[in-house]
């Protein structure tokens, strides 16, 4: 979950370049380029498809959605598949960057459970493919805080932590948190709202000694932290580790995330994107997925495969009624969102 900014913003400033690996001697049927968040894609997975299919992968990673877009519309690459979040799609869909999905060719997706289809990102269902969802929350190491002591983003960044706290390197996460703080909801970004979070994560940001989108869970796991706002398939990993690691959703209200894969307009080859995602839906594929990165699957047929103690994990399916809201995309407020967290970084 993750920055966007603006498109056209981007389209301005951003050339064109060469196509994704430079060779054109390869039968592009033969391949197809997939540009997916880092430590999310299991190499098996891709080797499966690959041994069955004949269809080469060339796996791309990215950390943000940010970095997605600004490949998207450079034109320094053409990629077949792209896992978007879901702001993400709905900005690249008013953009006209994404291709319908034929799901005559997807009949595995008959086992996305219903809670993920036609969200508001993607009403008609027309352009997306849930991967994995999860949260974003809080991760306490047990052994060194006290647990119930940590209800919310304001028991996280106190001043008796300083230098014990790991967060997502991600601008958008970081002003929802001060968002909710003040009693307000994910997707009123304004330029006045933006001022009032201001002095809260200028309070904020000095006391984080890590900031880590691709693997938040690293410093937690080597004892540099003791604190975490991270991705929950991470904090599901730290918790399968050991169970002092403990998940606590924020009391002020959560982020629900759904990453999912699209088909971007000029992909080379959209025979094979819809071939990798209909392989990718298919009930054992998706449990090999869940076992490697255990965020919360949309694939009832996949999660029935999950062991009790899968399921049982607190972070992967969270329990409680704590408000879980999703981003939307928000146009040319992600530049303030941007600009703000920029200034702030180079104070801290």
């Amino acid at each position: 979950m993750r920055p966007v900014v603006l498109l056209a913003a981007l389209v301005g400033v951003l050339g064109a370049s060469a196509a994704f690996g430079g060779c054109s001697s390869r039968d592009p049927s033969r391949e197809i380029n997939l540009f997916a968040w880092s430590e999310y894609v299991p190499q098996a997975v891709i080797d499966g498809f690959t041994r069955e299919t004949g269809i080469r992968v060339n796996h791309e990673t990215y950390s943000s959605n940010e970095e997605l877009l600004a490949k998207l519309v450079s034109g320094a690459a053409r990629y077949d598949v792209i896992q978007p979040s879901e702001y993400t799609v709905e900005a690249l869909v008013k953009e006209g960057r994404l291709r319908p999905i034929d799901w005559s060719r997807v009949p595995n997706a008959r086992h996305i459970a219903p809670e993920f289809k036609n969200l508001p990102y993607d009403p008609e269902q027309r352009y997306s493919v849930p991967w994995m969802a999860g949260t974003v929350g809080i991760v306490v190491n047990a052994e060194r805080v006290r647990p119930e002591e940590i209800r919310g983003y304001a028991d996280v960044f106190q001043e008796s932590h300083r230098g014990r706290i790991v967060v997502v390197d991600d601008p958008r996460e970081m002003v929802s948190w001060a968002l909710a703080s003040l009693g307000l909801p994910p997707n009123r970004v304004t330029a006045e709202s933006l001022e009032q979070v201001r002095p809260v994560l200028a309070r904020w940001l000095p006391l984080v000694k890590v900031f880590d989108s691709d693997s938040p869970k690293t410093a937690l796991l080597n004892g540099d932290v003791d604190l975490g706002v991270v991705w929950s398939g991470e904090a599901a990993v730290l918790y399968r580790e050991n169970p002092k690691f403990r998940y606590v959703l924020p009391a002020e209200g959560a982020h629900r995330f759904v990453d999912n894969l699209a088909i971007p307009v000029d992909a080379p080859n959209p025979d094979g994107a819809h071939a990798f995602i209909d392989y990718v839906l298919r009930p054992e594929v998706g449990r090999a997925i869940s076992a490697e990165f255990p965020y919360t699957n949309p694939n009832l047929a996949a999660r029935a495969l999950l062991s009790p103690e899968e399921l049982a994990n607190p972070a992967s399916y969270p329990p409680g009624a704590t408000r879980l809201e999703t981003f939307r995309d928000i146009g040319e407020a992600a530049v303030g969102i941007d600009r703000l967290m920029t200034d702030l970084k180079a104070r801290s």
